[in-house]
């Protein structure tokens, strides 16, 4: 299994070795990154508090700076069609033409979605929809949202207190106060899974409930499901989801560093990190 990484100065693990008889530059490796997507050959990675890079398929680290707040937080990043958006403290943005623009959402966005041909933002403010170019309220108004998803038959929003869920069949909301913040959002096998502002994975039994499961000290940032498999990104590494005899598991699939978020690009599993930048291994 081929695994390696990527640093700040836009080069692979064994580049980064020979580097490190020269002398390592001031930020090699000590950016925190929050999210990672992959467009063709190349690798989009947003760091907390120190912008987004682009990572061409020659290694080459270029930031994307303009247009963006120098400020801003990054909480995520999405791709849709092509299209890169960043998901920021200082609100939603597209990336075009080379530049980042506004999309006229000013709030602090933690998601961003295309669905059914529209654009949802889970803010500070709530759930919004994006309806003619113009930013509206859509749900959950007096609550921070952090995150959301669709189903055949529900919208499932994440927020700062619970789960609220929208039947379209019935056409209503249902919620779930949890006293916690749900933070990211899922399903595995059927089941609604969540991760909580508490470290814990949140798991749902379809009738209402949520039974909130803690591994052995580990905190869970994320839950990512991709194609059949469902990544648990935590501080201690990333792990797959896994059921034996009705009991939820994790399996180890890369230890000893925190992992933020996960992408799989043919075959190979791209990993936001905390301390060790952006990682990658084969699948």
């Amino acid at each position: 299994m081929k695994e390696g990484r990527f640093n700040q100065n836009g080069q692979s693990e064994h580049t980064a070795e020979q580097a490190n008889n020269e002398g390592k530059p001031w930020n090699w490796m000590l950016f925190p990154f929050s999210s990672v997507r992959v467009s063709h050959e190349t690798i989009i990675a947003a760091s907390v508090g120190y912008g987004i890079y682009e990572i061409d398929e020659y290694g080459e680290w270029t930031k994307l700076a303009t247009g963006l707040p120098p400020h801003a937080t990054v909480n995520r990043l999405q791709l849709h069609s092509g299209v890169l958006h960043a998901c920021t403290s200082d609100g939603l943005y597209l990336y075009e033409d080379e530049e980042w623009v506004d999309t006229g959402l000013a709030v602090p966005c933690s998601q961003y979605r295309m669905l059914g041909g529209t654009g949802y933002a889970a803010t500070e403010y709530g759930l919004w929809s994006e309806v003619r170019g113009e930013w509206q309220k859509f749900a959950c108004p007096g609550k921070k949202v952090f995150d959301f998803m669709n189903l055949p038959q529900y919208l499932v929003v994440g927020h700062e207190s619970g789960i609220a869920l929208y039947d379209r069949f019935m056409d209503e909301w249902a919620e779930f106060e949890l006293n916690r913040a749900v933070t990211s959002l899922s399903v595995f096998r059927g089941f609604l899974i969540g991760a909580s502002d508490k470290g814990e994975l949140l798991v749902g039994d379809k009738r209402g409930r949520f039974e909130r499961i803690r591994f052995s000290g580990k905190f869970i940032f994320s839950v990512v499901s991709i194609g059949i498999d469902t990544y648990v990104c935590t501080d201690h590494g990333l792990f797959r989801l896994s059921m034996i005899q009705d009991r939820v598991m994790l399996l180890s699939v890369k230890l000893g560093f925190p992992v933020t978020d996960v992408e799989l690009k043919d075959g190979r599993l791209y990993m936001a990190t905390l301390f060790q930048g952006i990682q990658y291994m084969d699948v």
